[in-house]
C-alpha cells in the first residue's frame, strides 16, 4: 500500500535546498511576533465558517464617486451593464471618497446619479460619512418616487459614527443614529442601517487582528446604541453590517474573513442571540495601492479580490487601478469588475464553500487572528468600548506602536523593479491633496496612509 507524502520526507526534500540554513528561517513573522511555520498538517475535525450560501456568487459592486451626477450615471450604467450587481453611492466629505463623491446628499442629485438604474434589480451600498441620514432619506424619497417598496429593496445604508471618529476625528450627534432607525422604520427598510468599517484602521496600518478588534468593538457599539433606540437584539444585529480591507496577502486576508465570521458569531453568542452569517463586504486595500507604475496595482486588486471572494465575503469592490492618481476612468473601472468576472465565471472561485477549512496554514492563521483579536477587543471594553478608546487616543497609539519597527514593504513596481520611465496613465482628475483637519475634532484622526507614499516622493 503507497502512503502520501510524510513530514519527513518534506523536511529531507526541503534540506537540500537550504544548504545548510535551519528550517527557522522559512518562518512567517507577522505583525506582533507570531510566527507561522512553513508547514502544517491537515487540521483535524475543521468546520467549514458559512457565509453566503454554497455556490452563490458574491456581488460585484462598483463605486458611484464622480463629483457630476450625470458623468457619475454614464459610468454606473457602464459598470451595471459590464456585468455588475451593485453600486456603492459615494458622498463628497465621507472619508472613502478621497477628494472626490457626489457632491449632495439630495434627491435631485441621487436622482440624475441613478437615472435609468433598476434600483430593485441591484443592490446598493451608501458610503456618505456623517451625510449617511440625509442620504438614506433622498434614496428612499427616491425609490418612493419611481413606485418601489423600501422593503423589497437590497440597500445598505453604511453609517458608522465610530468609524467616522476613527477617520476624521468628528463623532456625530448622539441621538442620529436613532432617528435614523426610526425613519427607516417609516418608510419600510429592513437592511443593515449602521456598518462596523475597518478600512480606517487599516489605512492606518492596522495589523489583521487589530482591525478585526475594532470592527467588532465597533458592531459591539452599534447593538447597544440600536437597542437603546427601541430596538430588540435580534432586530438589532440584522441592521448591522460589516466591511474589512482586502489586501495582497492571500494567508492573511482570507483567514481575517473567516475569523470575522468566527468572532462576530462569539459576540452574539455571548449576548445570548443565535448566531447569523454576517453580512461582509470587502473593498481592496487603499493602503497597498501606488502611484509608480500604475499596472501593478491590477495584479495586488486581483490577488485581494481572490483572497475576500475565498475568504467568503458577500460582495467585493475592487479600487480601480488608478485610485492613487486621481478619479478613475471607464478602462479603469472596467478593469477592476473584470478582475471579479474573471475569478468566478473563469476560475469558478464561487462554487466551494471554504476551501481554506482544515488547511493547515489556513487555520492556523484563522486560530491566531481570532486569539489576538478576541483579546484586543477585550482590552478596548476595558477603556470603555470603541468610542471611548478613539476619543483617549489609546487605539490610535496602539495602532502606531504595532507599526514601530516595521520592515520596509515590499511593493512591485515602487521599492523593487521599479522603472527607469513610466508612460503616463490616464485618470478622469487628478488627486486633491490630503485635507489638513481643522480645529474642534472630538478626537485624534487616524492617518490614512499608503504604503507607497515614503518611496514615492524620490525620484525612481
Amino acid at each position: 500500500m503507497t502512503t502520501g507524502p510524510t513530514r519527513d520526507a518534506w523536511l529531507q526534500a526541503v534540506a537540500g535546498v537550504l544548504k545548510g540554513a535551519p528550517l527557522e528561517t522559512l518562518r512567517w513573522h507577522l505583525p506582533g511576533g507570531a510566527a507561522i511555520e512553513p508547514l502544517y498538517p491537515r487540521a483535524a475535525g475543521a468546520a467549514p465558517v458559512i457565509g453566503r450560501p454554497p455556490g452563490t456568487r458574491w456581488r460585484i459592486v462598483q463605486r458611484v464617486d464622480h463629483p457630476d451626477a450625470g458623468e457619475a450615471n454614464a459610468l454606473a450604467l457602464a459598470d451595471l451593464e459590464g456585468g455588475a450587481d451593485g453600486l456603492t453611492l459615494v458622498l463628497a466629505g465621507a472619508a472613502a471618497a478621497r477628494g472626490f463623491g457626489l457632491a449632495a446628499p439630495d434627491i435631485d442629485t441621487l436622482e440624475r446619479a441613478l437615472d435609468r438604474v433598476e434600483l430593485d434589480l441591484i443592490t446598493l451600498r451608501l458610503d456618505a460619512g456623517a451625510a449617511a441620514p440625509a442620504a438614506a432619506a433622498s434614496l428612499l424619497a427616491l425609490a418612493q418616487r419611481r413606485g418601489l417598496a423600501a422593503g423589497r429593496l437590497a440597500i445598505s445604508i453604511g453609517y458608522d459614527p465610530v468609524g467616522i471618529l476613527a477617520a476624521q476625528g468628528r463623532l456625530p450627534p448622539e441621538g442620529a443614529v436613532g432617528e435614523l432607525v426610526a425613519a427607516l422604520e417609516r418608510a419600510g427598510h429592513a437592511g443593515p442601517a449602521l456598518t462596523a468599517d475597518g478600512r480606517p484602521y487599516h489605512e492606518a496600518g492596522a495589523s489583521g487582528s487589530q482591525e478585526l478588534a475594532a470592527v467588532l468593538a465597533t458592531g459591539l457599539a452599534h447593538l447597544r446604541v440600536l437597542e437603546k433606540a427601541g430596538l430588540t437584539l435580534e432586530q438589532a444585529a440584522r441592521r448591522i453590517d460589516f466591511v474589512l480591507a482586502a489586501d495582497a496577502d492571500i494567508v492573511l486576508t482570507l483567514s481575517k474573513f473567516r475569523a470575522l465570521r468566527r468572532l462576530w458569531a462569539r459576540v452574539e453568542a455571548a449576548c445570548g442571540l443565535r448566531p447569523e452569517p454576517a453580512c461582509l463586504h470587502a473593498e481592496t486595500a487603499w493602503r497597498m495601492l501606488a502611484r509608480r507604475d500604475p499596472p501593478t496595482n491590477m495584479l495586488r486588486g486581483t490577488i485581494a479580490a481572490f483572497a475576500a471572494g475565498l475568504g467568503g465575503a458577500d460582495s467585493i469592490g475592487v479600487l480601480p487601478f488608478t485610485a492613487a492618481l486621481g478619479l478613475p476612468d471607464a478602462f479603469a473601472r472596467r478593469v477592476a469588475r473584470n478582475a471579479q468576472h474573471e475569478l468566478m465565471a473563469e476560475a469558478n472561485l464561487h462554487r466551494v464553500t471554504d476551501p481554506a477549512a482544515g488547511a493547515g496554514t489556513f487555520e492556523a492563521v484563522t486560530d491566531m487572528l481570532c486569539t489576538e483579536a478576541w483579546a484586543m477587543f477585550q482590552a478596548i471594553e476595558r477603556q470603555g468600548g470603541a468610542i471611548a478608546a478613539l476619543l483617549s487616543g489609546w487605539l490610535q497609539d496602539e495602532i502606531a506602536a504595532g507599526l514601530a519597527g516595521a520592515p520596509e514593504p515590499v511593493i512591485v513596481g515602487t521599492t523593487r523593479f521599479a522603472l527607469a520611465h513610466e508612460a503616463e496613465t490616464a485618470v478622469l482628475a487628478p488627486a486633491p491633496p490630503a485635507p489638513v483637519a481643522d480645529g474642534g475634532l472630538d478626537g485624534r484622526p487616524l492617518p490614512a496612509r499608503r504604503a507607497a507614499e515614503p518611496f514615492e516622493r524620490v525620484s525612481p
